[in-house]
């Protein structure tokens, strides 16, 4: 037993969210760690597309350039204050 609660979807694999083989591959990651019981995060979100994919797929965190650039710490403080995190 390994002592995992997150599991990190590679943007490698969310840039090529379009095609239904690597959609196939995403979902299967999605499908596994929910079995597991694992916090799900895709990484490099970049497209409308690519997030009502991964949300229809249940994935449980979403980042990317779709919803920020990277940030400095006080821009980091203003983003937080101004956006709501969906769910809340």
């Amino acid at each position: 037993e390994y002592p995992i609660d997150i599991l990190k979807i590679d943007r490698s694999f969310i840039s090529k969210i379009g095609n239904p083989k690597q959609e196939a591959i995403v979902s299967a990651m999605i499908a596994m760690g929910k079995a597991m019981n694992l916090t799900l995060v895709a990484e490099g979100v970049e497209t409308q597309e690519q997030a009502d994919f991964l949300n229809q797929q249940k994935c449980d965190i979403l980042q990317g350039f779709l919803f920020s650039k990277p940030l400095n710490p006080e821009k980091s403080t203003e983003f937080l204050k101004t956006h709501k995190c969906v769910g809340e």
